[in-house]
């Protein structure tokens, strides 16, 4: 049902101070690249919001998107978004089940129509619309009806951004992204893409915050998603750069490079043609990311990683299919790094010989 409560009332109640309230409207103006100027109307629309119903639709999905946001830690941005929405449906977490699940989701559909935010992880098959249920009823059917009474959808994870891994070759169910099924439907809503597998929890809250201050989505970059997440590629906020940049490479996982941190690409990082914030949020609480750990980035972000031919080849060696969706310039771009990086350090080493 409709809930009365502000958030401020809500984190209030939780025992969350005024300064530690402050802190998280800095730490979002911060997020969604504000400037500090704008920190007291963040908090002055967030005390008085209401919380916002949000019904969450998990369809053809592995549960790691579900599994990703819920690993907050409070007070952190998670923790207090996720404390202050009515998150009235989800059927992985919820305590209800069967008939009694299925009409909360109507109740709270019902309640807040036209005003709730309809969050989607997973794709939506296609093919006859029958290869997923839900209490028997497709997932392309509970779809179309919450869309109908949704203020704005919010497309978690690659899959639903994208169609992700069940779309990939040779897509037996029709798996379809959300903006795909929408277009086909012939229906329009707002609809922001959180792409990943799975998506970075803080992308998800920080959308959701710059939502209750403005009442509108964020900047958005040609794939639906917000720009201050987005904004940039992987290859140019990593680490690893300056070891690119010298051209030092590890040549296996096991090789003397790769124990002394140098770049993946030649073992196919894909971090120059993806855009996520991976390496400036990282994950679990800011611990790591995975190209910190020791594995090239797959490009989890970007549609049609699934198909691009294998994940530990390099981009080198243009084999990735579609180019319009990699952006050919940046994927030829990367290559040419390559080859920059080795003529320089041919001369810079002949120039040594010279000098000796």
């Amino acid at each position: 049902m409709r809930t009365q409560q502000t958030l401020g009332e809500v984190l209030a109640s939780r025992g969350v101070s005024r300064r530690g309230f402050m802190k998280f409207c800095a730490s979002t103006a911060s997020l969604m690249a504000l400037p500090p100027a704008m920190i007291p109307r963040i908090a002055a629309a967030l005390e008085n919001a209401k919380r916002p119903s949000v019904i969450w639709l998990p369809f053809q999905e592995c549960t790691g998107c579900t599994e990703s946001i819920t690993r907050s830690h409070a007070p952190t941005l998670e923790g207090l978004i996720f404390d202050t929405i009515s998150l009235d449906y989800q059927h992985t977490i919820m305590a209800a089940a069967g008939a009694r699940a299925e009409e909360a989701r109507h109740e709270a559909m019902k309640a807040n129509f036209g005003e709730y935010i309809l969050a989607v992880d997973g794709s939506i098959p296609m093919k006859d619309k029958a290869f997923s249920c839900i209490a028997g009823e497709s997932n392309y059917d509970i779809f179309i009806e919450a869309v109908k009474g949704a203020k704005a959808i919010v497309a978690i994870g690659t899959c639903a951004a994208f169609g992700g891994i069940p779309m990939a070759k040779p897509n037996p169910t029709g798996a379809a992204s959300v903006q795909d099924v929408l277009n086909e439907a012939g229906l329009q809503k707002p609809i922001i893409n959180i792409s990943g597998c799975p998506p970075i929890p803080t992308a998800i809250t920080g959308v959701l915050a710059q939502y209750l201050t403005f009442g509108e989505l964020p900047e958005l970059d040609h794939l639906g998603r917000p720009k201050a997440f987005f904004g940039q590629n992987i290859h140019d906020r990593c680490y690893r750069r300056p070891f690119y940049e010298r051209g030092e490479f590890a040549e296996s996982f096991d090789d003397e490079g790769a124990k002394k941190g140098w770049c993946l690409y030649k073992l196919g990082c894909k971090g120059p043609v993806t855009y996520n914030a991976c390496a400036t949020i990282k994950w679990n609480n800011g611990a790591g990311f995975p190209i910190e750990g020791g594995h090239g980035c797959l490009g989890c972000a970007e549609p049609g990683f699934w198909d691009w031919g294998g994940f530990y080849r390099p981009l080198s060696q243009g084999d990735w299919g579609d180019w319009k969706t990699l952006g050919i310039a940046a994927a030829a771009g990367a290559a040419l790094g390559i080859a920059s990086v080795a003529v320089s350090r041919v001369k810079q080493a002949r120039a040594r010989q010279e000098k000796s």
